[in-house]
């Protein structure tokens, strides 16, 4: 049997619900820490206090460039509205392909080939939001950061309890962020371990079914139960399972003979 592509069975159906059930969990979990961070609940107030415990730029350069009549500087991707906008939107879609991906696969048409595409934009997707919430900040030369400081550092560097409260939640969406990525991580492991030539695609069909298939029956011109002899009956009507019973009946009638 050749090797197919599109149409192939997944290797474990358990294993499939199972990760189904922590996407599950995971994409509520970013749902809801994305959604509240909308519009900006607090990026703009972990800059400013990260400018001023000497971590990274200051938001004040947006009011320098629109006081000075300056072109506005390209903001760092950690702090821009960008990130915020496209955390939401992959949490959405994440939840919608998930929606679509539980009714494909219990009407078994969830294939893997179409799993491997959506895991590997998934996994871009999802690797882009951590590389964005753990960016660089190199817009002031002075105080240049590798790393976003709610990341790289804990949060009670600042003494203001508002921004310890900030920093957890960023800390949380970001470690809810990498537990999804790990999520489509195995989903990917999964996807090829499906994909990957299997003995199934070896075997060819199998004897018995090529005996009791229809045509190899009609080769024979005979069909199931022909080995029951033909009857004036059988002789010229299609012989069917009920046949022998109706025949039965009407050789052998008890009650009739009885009360006759």
């Amino acid at each position: 049997m050749p090797y197919k592509l599109l149409r192939r069975t997944w290797r474990s159906t358990r294993a499939m619900y199972y990760t189904m059930l922590a996407e599950l969990g995971g994409t509520v979990a970013v749902l809801v820490l994305f959604g509240i961070s909308q519009p900006d609940l607090y990026r703009t107030k972990l800059w400013r206090a990260g400018n001023e415990l000497g971590f990274n730029s200051s938001p004040s350069v947006i009011l320098w460039a629109y006081a000075n009549y300056e072109p506005m500087p390209t903001l760092p991707f950690v702090w821009s509205q960008t990130l915020t906008d496209f955390n939401v939107a992959i949490s959405v879609l994440s939840l919608f392909l998930l929606l679509t991906k539980l009714v494909a696969f219990i009407m078994h048409v969830w294939f893997p080939i179409i799993a491997l595409l959506i895991n590997l934009a998934l996994l871009a997707l999802y690797a882009a939001s951590i590389g964005g919430q753990a960016g660089p900040d190199y817009l002031d030369p002075n105080r240049p950061s590798p790393v976003a400081w709610y990341i790289a550092k804990p949060c009670d560097v600042a003494a203001n309890q508002s921004i310890q409260g900030s920093c957890r939640l960023a800390k949380g969406a970001f470690a809810a962020t990498c537990i999804m990525l790990a999520i489509y991580v195995v989903n990917l492991g999964l996807t090829i371990w499906a994909l990957l030539p299997n003995e199934a695609d070896k075997k060819d069909v199998e004897p018995d079914d090529e005996e009791s298939s229809p045509t190899a029956l009609k080769k024979d011109s005979t069909w199931e139960m022909h080995g029951i002899p033909q009857t004036p009956r059988t002789g010229t009507l299609p012989y069917t399972p009920r046949t022998m019973a109706f025949n039965t009946l009407e050789r052998k009638l008890p009650l009739r003979t009885q009360y006759a």
